[in-house]
């Protein structure tokens, strides 16, 4: 009898061991330590990324499955819209203990996207290794938010009316520094020229003075044979 409870006994530890095996187990093993936009504002069709930081804080090696950020929207109509990005980075991505890596997230948003804030949901799928099984099993999805601003079109028009009225006088200010440069190098070769015909004058004066000197200056008066 003895024999046939213990028998039972490793039987049923046996299945329960079994069972843990074969059940999906969840683990702590990863944390978004920051999640940041390249831009502190964007609008409306414009294109950017989100980089994604990922530490493992657990006794064992992390695999990111996933990487992605969830953004919702509101259309200039008011209708609400929710778009999915995910990491153009390789995965699954090993992270040794102790260690981070930076995953980037590409975005792009609509066209006719409303102004103002909105919120993105960061998310990481993870995978722990056991050591027990040698394999790896499912573990936490940390999650991050991020406040994104989209600025109004209005503003933008308006900024980029400055910034044309801005280039304009930039040009017509090159423009006044050019004609400023080729008045100075005309009054220059004007200047030069006049010197140039002085001397001319000059010079063709002192000729003509010294061949009057020239003309004007006494002969002697061959005298009578004796």
């Amino acid at each position: 009898m003895t024999n046939k409870n213990t028998t039972l006994t490793i039987i049923l530890m046996s299945l329960c061991l079994i069972g843990l095996v074969s059940i999906p187990q969840i683990a702590s093993a990863a944390t978004v330590t920051s999640a940041t936009l390249n831009k502190d504002a964007y609008t409306a069709g414009q294109t950017g990324y989100i980089s994604v930081t990922v530490y493992n804080d657990e006794a064992s090696n992390i695999s990111v499955t996933e990487i992605s950020a969830t953004i919702n929207y509101y259309y200039q109509d008011g209708t609400v819209y929710v778009q999915k990005f995910f990491t153009n980075a390789t995965l699954p991505s090993e992270i040794a203990v102790g260690q981070s890596k930076t995953y980037q997230v590409p975005i792009s948003l609509p066209v006719d996207v409303a102004s103002g804030y909105t919120s993105s949901t960061v998310e990481a799928k993870t995978d722990i290794w056991q050591s027990l099984t040698s394999r790896w099993i499912s573990s936490d999805r940390p999650t991050y938010q991020v406040k994104l601003y989209i600025e109004s079109p209005y503003k933008q028009m308006y900024e980029n009316g400055q910034q044309d009225l801005q280039d304009s006088q930039k040009q017509l200010d090159d423009t006044q520094i050019l004609l400023q440069e080729q008045k100075v190098r005309n009054e220059n070769l004007t200047n030069t020229s006049y010197v140039l015909i002085a001397v001319i004058v000059a010079f063709a004066l002192a000729c003509a003075a010294l061949f009057f000197v020239l003309r004007t200056k006494p002969h002697p008066i061959p005298q009578p044979a004796a």
